[in-house]
């Protein structure tokens, strides 16, 4: 944990990275993207600089280990496993050929998607399922800014296999940006790209910080807003499992706390991807309520422990639509 992240030796050449990437390479091969070529490499996370056709690639998915430590200190792993890492892929690849042909100076892309100069906030308040934007990454990501769903739109347009035209039939908005993305790449495959640069944003090369300092806890954001009165609603779930007809079972009581923390990793991936509600403010929350449960001393019977996992998850995505849309838990 206290070497430098530049000496720990990490490379894309000869790991599972590089064959997935041999694989992606095929993928845009056989969609006619050949004069346009995207350069690899580590950072720290997801990215294509702007103005370049470099792909970066969260360092700790070149080695196991690393995911397993990322994991523990963050929680929320993006592009873990070949699909998933395929999927991360497409979208960046949206991206490099955005830059590469500085699409978002044309006036059909600003008509469809937005302009690049809208301000790029890190904290967006998604409309779930709205049928504006497609749906690719989690958290409706398509809705945080018009380059990313032009981004997103490129993903599903490449994703192999995948009819958008039926998929999006009714979604006459988002199946227009479909379409443009359709007839552009058809033009553009005949082209050579504009930009070709290969410019790194903190490549792994270059990163002096240990994982020691990379993985510092810094206050979540999202801290103020974990008040008391979320007390009510723990006791109002475990206080259910103590009605008579709970009561009657000999099973062992368990501690509420403990299986709120089993949840966390789930919940953390799946209340972003249906909610918009960010990984960092779910997996404190899910730790605040933890907590909060084994300061009360909740319990529930073990052969509850279904019944349970449905409360609590219902608890934790409601408190995070609460958030998304009105910028707070509670009322």
């Amino acid at each position: 944990m206290r070497t430098p992240i530049r000496d720990l030796g990490l490379t894309i050449t000869d790991t599972p990275l590089n064959e997935l990437i041999t694989e992606f390479r095929r993928e845009l091969e056989r969609i006619g993207i050949q004069r346009l070529k995207p350069d690899f490499y580590l950072s720290t996370e997801w990215g294509v600089p702007f103005e370049s056709i470099s792909i970066g690639i969260p360092f700790y998915l070149a080695q196991p280990a690393l995911v397993d430590v990322h994991a523990q200190h963050v929680g929320h792993l993006e592009g873990v496993g070949r699909a998933e890492l395929l999927r991360y892929l497409r979208h960046e690849m949206g991206h490099v050929v955005n830059y590469a042909y500085r699409l978002y100076e044309g006036a059909e892309w600003i008509s469809l998607f937005g302009a690049m100069t809208q301000p790029y906030l890190e904290e967006y308040s998604p409309e779930p399922f709205s049928h504006r934007f497609v749906w690719h990454l989690p958290g409706w990501y398509a809705q945080k800014h018009p380059d990313e769903d032009w981004s997103e739109t490129f993903a599903v347009w490449m994703t192999p296999g995948h009819d958008w035209r039926a998929a999006y039939a009714n979604w006459p908005v988002a199946l227009a940006k479909l379409e443009y993305c359709d007839r552009t790449m058809a033009i553009l495959n005949a082209r050579d790209p504009l930009v070709t640069a290969t410019d790194h944003d903190e490549d792994v090369d270059s990163l002096t910080a240990t994982l020691e300092d990379f993985y510092h806890v810094h206050p979540a954001a999202g801290d103020e807003l974990l008040r008391p009165d979320l007390d009510a609603a723990l006791q109002a779930i475990f206080e259910d499992f103590g009605s008579p007809e709970n009561r009657a079972t000999d099973a062992p009581r368990r501690p509420a706390g403990e299986l709120i923390l089993k949840l966390e990793r789930d919940l953390v991936a799946n209340v972003f991807r249906w909610t918009g509600h960010f990984p960092e403010m779910t997996r404190r929350l899910v730790q605040h309520l933890a907590a909060r449960a084994a300061a009360m001393q909740q319990v529930y019977p073990a052969d509850h422990e279904s019944g349970a996992t449905v409360a609590v998850t219902t608890l934790v995505t409601s408190l995070a639509m609460n958030h998304v849309l009105r910028g707070r838990y509670l009322q």
